[in-house]
């Protein structure tokens, strides 16, 4: 089952990075640039690979929430997608969750920016983006989506749910020194980030990801383990998101589980 990757951005339609992840059964190629390569660097055999599909907006102005929302869902209407990653904050804290300045989720994952009370971040430039975010979350629920609230059954029946993913803890959960800033980010980084991650499973790509794009490949993961009920390929951060005075707070973040280990569909608390 196919799951699309978003990672978020607001000023440019260009910064999103949006990526379809599909398992491909070892007899069916996939077209790449790039050699397939199982672990350890080797030619891939007899193993499934995970597909790539990158996909481009380049609409001009900044991204709107809701027409953003509409897109996403049309995407994912059209490839029978019901498990959706997107890298941002789903929600604001709880008043009750015994921090001061951040949910759960992000206290246990010591995420760079935090999201407090409703309206209140840390650090405050990160407002507008995390506004912006939680808007995108509340219109895909309006055509029909809801936030990831258990373990138990993740994809129910015909249902859609939305996952947070967090691209920089995912890197670390499989051993993976994390992307640099895109400001940062050299040309090496992506080919070394890219590589690595290659010598740990068999995946192939339609195009050479840049930085947005291959953050959302590596957040997008664990969205295959949850699309297939597969135990042994998530990790589960935070308290299940809520009603509180009228906003959503808390959720989940999601982590991809190294290959090989027994971690199991786990949460952490």
């Amino acid at each position: 089952m196919p799951v699309l990757s978003v990672d978020l951005a607001f000023r440019r339609w260009c910064n999103l990075g949006l990526v379809v992840l599909d398992r491909r059964p070892p007899e069916e190629p996939a077209s790449t640039s790039l050699p397939l390569l199982a672990a350890g660097g080797g030619p891939a055999r007899n193993l499934s690979s995970i597909h790539c599909e990158i996909v481009l907006w380049n609409d001009a102005g900044p991204v709107d929430a809701n027409i953003l929302a509409g897109r996403l869902n049309h995407l994912c209407v059209t490839r029978g997608i019901r498990v959706l990653m997107l890298d941002g904050p789903q929600a604001w804290k709880s008043r009750t969750n015994g921090l001061k300045h951040a949910r759960v989720s992000e206290r246990q994952l010591n995420t760079a920016a935090k999201t407090g009370l409703p309206g209140m971040v840390k650090p405050i430039t990160y407002r507008a983006f995390a506004e912006f975010c939680v808007d995108v979350y509340d219109a895909l629920c309006r055509r029909g989506w809801r936030r990831f609230e258990s373990s138990e059954q993740p994809v129910p029946g015909a249902g859609r749910v939305l996952v947070e993913s967090y691209p920089h803890a995912a890197w670390k959960s499989l051993g993976i020194k994390p992307l640099p800033s895109r400001r940062r980010a050299r040309v090496s980084d992506l080919a070394d980030a890219f590589g690595a991650l290659r010598e740990l499973m068999p995946i192939t790509i339609s195009r050479p990801p840049n930085h947005d794009q291959l953050q959302a490949i590596v957040g997008g993961l664990p969205g295959l383990a949850l699309a297939e009920n597969n135990a042994a390929g998530a990790q589960i951060f935070g308290k299940p998101p809520h009603r509180e005075d009228g906003q959503w707070r808390e959720g989940f973040i999601v982590l991809p589980v190294m290959p090989g280990h027994v971690a199991g569909l786990r949460w952490v608390n």
